[in-house]
């Protein structure tokens, strides 16, 4: 069974979240504050640790920087009404998978939760398979019915994160700020160029298709 570690200070968010995830399937255990929470990832391992950021002894910010000196993989969703740009940037510079501002919608925290958990077990079984298109992390390989094609590390990691959340819309900043240097040369136009490139070098496969999203960015449609 799926365990998630949630790390709460309020009560009442505390027992809602963690009620829900119980109510789909999941294992969960709740702490209060980052201490309580370190102290359970040594006796136990999790799939997934959900935290606040704002929490008395150690925020939530110090809790992911500890998680991360020895675990680089556990995902990790922080959420927060801490809803200013800085406090998201370094939460994604330190390593947090998500970041979702209260108040939320339980129901979007679920399908965040969902489709982390399966970029999770993509990248722990190194093999990504969409129909007849294949990724290998390991091997950093892209093969279309068996035979490989030549893709850039660059357009690798680009399709590969599309292909891992199959109908999210990426927005072209958002790929930007992931992919290339905050301050780089690159613009808008740069991530158009890549997709154009992935699109020709993808064009015989029959399992997906990236869709350009008018005035957003872009997204994998699985076929």
């Amino acid at each position: 069974m799926v365990k998630i570690l949630v790390v709460e200070d309020d009560k009442t968010m505390n027992k809602l979240v963690s009620s829900y995830l119980r109510d789909n399937g999941y294992e969960v255990k709740s702490c209060f504050n980052g201490v309580e929470a370190l102290e359970a990832l040594e006796g136990s391992r999790y799939s997934m640790i959900i935290s606040d950021i704002m929490m008395p002894q150690m925020d939530g910010f110090e809790l992911a920087e500890s998680i991360r000196l020895t675990d680089k993989t556990t995902p990790i969703i922080f959420m927060s009404a801490k809803d200013d740009k800085p406090s998201k940037l370094y939460g994604y510079k330190i390593g947090v998978d998500d970041y979702i501002t209260k108040p939320f919608d339980i129901d979007i925290l679920m399908m965040k939760i969902t489709a982390i958990l399966r970029r999770a077990k993509i990248e722990s079984d190194k093999v990504l398979e969409v129909g007849n298109f294949i990724m290998n992390t390991d091997e950093r390989t892209a093969t279309i019915d068996g035979k490989e094609i030549s893709l850039t590390a660059r357009e690798f990691d680009i399709l590969f994160k599309f292909l891992s959340y199959p109908k999210k819309t990426f927005t072209r900043s958002a790929l930007m700020e992931e992919f290339w240097d905050y301050d780089s040369s690159a613009t808008s136009r740069t991530v158009d160029v890549y997709i154009a490139k992935i699109r020709e070098k993808t064009a015989e496969c029959t399992s997906f298709e990236i869709l350009t999203v008018h005035g957003l960015g872009y997204k994998a449609i699985i076929k």
